[in-house]
């Protein structure tokens, strides 16, 4: 295509297809020399590009085990391994949630398996990541306002004072960053993040987005809440704790981008995650 970046020559890539375009990125999917795809993640200038920089170092540390492998970096663009067409949501759709969730369980299992390779200096601290929800609880507190945010905030100091064990976090894992391909399930789109690997379980109990009659169901947030902290090695209600205070901190994203919507949706599940939790 004529609008087509200049791919560095020593990618060996060709015949650049734009295949998708968002506020962060354009992504391209290209040929190697071999006759098999690839895809170049084009970032633009953003406000979170470290971010998709940080979640590159993750790739490589994760070295293809649970993720798709990173081929290539040059600048703010990466080629990246062909994850395939199919997400975990379409087989939700056609083979149900709890097949699904064990399947992102299983993936869950992989990312936190062994590397030889040196976890990445520059990951974004997990307390530094809460930042967003800290501030609107103490604007909340601040207000004489007894909120979610003020709860969450409370429930996220804890748990970050308190890790199970600080690993390399994905940062961002749902229904549409776990896809299948070649090599089995793998995730693409990592943020790269570390702290306690409950926070990787999270973002899943908010997902898919369009599924509210899942994500406000109770029996099923107590049964991901179980697969998840079977998973992990963790308690289920530290995984509800994790997720309440995710849900809230995504409610608080949604705050600062006057995104009421969302933020309101964001909050309607975590308040279900808390009733469930509040019956553990």
């Amino acid at each position: 295509m004529n609008d087509a970046p200049a791919f560095p020559d020593h990618w060996k890539v060709g015949d650049p297809i734009l295949v998708a375009e968002t506020f962060s990125s354009r992504i391209w999917k290209v040929w190697r020399t071999d006759g098999t795809p690839a895809i170049v993640k084009d970032l633009k200038p953003f406000d979170d590009i470290e971010d998709e920089l940080r979640g590159a170092h993750y790739l490589a540390w994760r070295a293809g085990e649970g993720a798709v492998r990173l081929l290539g970096i040059d600048g703010t663009r990466m080629l990246i391994e062909y994850a395939g067409k199919r997400h975990l949501v379409d087989d939700l759709k056609e083979h149900g949630d709890d097949t699904a969730t064990e399947i992102a369980a299983e993936v869950t299992e992989r990312l936190f398996s062994s590397s030889e390779t040196p976890v990445p200096p520059d990951l974004q601290p997990l307390r530094e990541r809460f930042a967003s929800l800290f501030d609107k609880a103490r604007a909340d507190r601040n207000a004489g306002i007894q909120s979610l945010y003020v709860e969450a905030a409370t429930r996220a100091e804890r748990l970050l004072n308190n890790p199970r064990s600080i690993r390399p976090l994905h940062g961002d894992l749902h229904h549409e960053n776990i896809m299948q391909g070649e090599r089995g399930w793998l995730v693409i789109d990592p943020k790269g993040v570390c702290g306690d690997p409950a926070f990787d379980a999270a973002n899943m109990l908010y997902n898919p987005l369009d599924r509210d009659d899942l994500c406000l169901d109770p029996q099923r947030i107590a049964h991901m809440a179980e697969v998840f902290a079977k998973t992990l090695k963790q308690d289920p209600a530290a995984i509800l704790d994790h997720a309440f205070a995710y849900g809230c901190l995504s409610a608080a994203w949604h705050a600062g981008d006057n995104n009421a919507k969302d933020e309101e949706r964001e909050l309607a599940v975590a308040a279900a995650i808390y009733g469930v939790r509040a019956q553990s």
